[in-house]
């Protein structure tokens, strides 16, 4: 082995074979796009420049940079047919997709947990007095300040703050009891 440095020896390697590498991954890969080719080549070599500190010198930079491009291809494949994409037609079909059945069940199951949370919390809601009742509702859902709930009430503030705070720990230790 030379005297040179081993990174010194992978960016001259890279410079000078870089289009005959692009070249030898394009054929392993024709039906791939022509970035896939270059992609790989860059992994490789970034893979290289990562390791070049490791004391165990390469003998045979070449044939070993063209069994790693094998082994990405080699990878690349056994992963490529595991993959679906989201947005092939289903069965034939023009219009579904499989992202079209997922955004549908997902507004259904979102629409399901939004019912079931709104049933939750009025059961928790029922379980209040109906003063703390009002007081969480106005404050905490229509998004009402304690100061114009005081003025509109006309309770003190420091009172309607004591209010919720009690309702929030009877709330807390409903959830607590349920769970």
């Amino acid at each position: 082995m030379s005297d040179q440095p081993f990174k010194s020896r992978l960016t001259d390697f890279f410079n000078s074979e870089y289009r005959k590498l692009v070249g030898f991954v394009r054929q392993k890969i024709d039906s791939a796009a022509e970035m896939d080719a270059e992609d790989f080549v860059q992994e490789v070599a970034i893979n290289l420049f990562k390791r070049a500190d490791v004391a165990a010198p390469i003998e045979n930079l070449s044939a070993y940079v063209y069994r790693a491009l094998q082994n990405q291809v080699i990878d690349f494949f056994r992963k490529k047919g595991s993959f679906v994409s989201l947005d092939q037609p289903i069965n034939g079909s023009d219009t579904s997709t499989l992202a079209d059945i997922i955004r549908l069940a997902q507004s259904r199951n979102t629409e399901l947990e939004q019912r079931q949370i709104s049933e939750e919390l009025h059961q928790l809601l029922n379980l209040l007095k109906e003063d703390e009742r009002a007081l969480l509702i106005a404050t905490e859902l229509e998004g009402i300040t304690f100061a114009e709930l005081s003025k509109k009430w006309r309770v003190p503030i420091n009172t309607l703050l004591s209010k919720k705070s009690r309702a929030m720990k009877k709330l807390m230790a409903a959830v607590e009891n349920e769970v």
